[in-house]
């Protein structure tokens, strides 16, 4: 799958002034993983106000979305810098019809954003239906979707 060039926000303990990135992300070939700046994101499908995504690993929610071509990817209430991948600047630059980078805007190196093995495996390691474990690894938003559907079914 071609990598797609997108933004990410940390919205988890930052509201709208979280860190935020601009670069290219892979994805699994289902399309139910994003791999970002050595990350492996899962969609909160809907359960969340202000993310659409968290951290597999840490549980911390963010804002994902592609690049805008107006250039104000930032939630209007945010603000603070946002670091783009060296590798992404030129294609952004011509998405957004820009000869320069706006001065929020600033390179960095991120992680490659690519399937990975650690990820996957922790991911469906036994014992995954533990519920009481994924309340402690998922987004409370998560969990409590869980044991919703596990009070419903008894």
């Amino acid at each position: 799958m071609k990598p797609s060039l997108i933004y990410v926000e940390l919205k988890t303990g930052h509201d709208d002034n979280g860190p935020g990135w601009i670069g290219f992300a892979g994805s699994s070939k289902s399309g139910a993983t994003i791999y970002f700046n050595g990350k492996a994101f899962k969609s909160l499908k809907g359960s969340s106000f202000s993310a659409n995504y968290y951290e597999a690993e840490s549980g911390d929610e963010y804002w994902i979305s592609g690049v805008k071509k107006n250039g104000q990817d930032r939630h209007w209430a945010g603000s603070g810098k946002v670091e783009i991948d060296e590798d992404a600047i030129a294609p952004y630059l011509e998405l957004v019809n820009l000869s320069a980078l706006p001065s929020n805007i600033v390179p960095t190196r991120l992680e490659p954003s690519e399937f990975n093995q650690e990820h996957h495996d922790r991911e469906n390691e036994a014992g995954r239906h533990d519920y009481e474990a994924i309340l402690g690894r998922r987004p409370i938003s998560r969990a409590v979707g869980h044991l919703t559907r596990l009070s419903d079914e008894k």
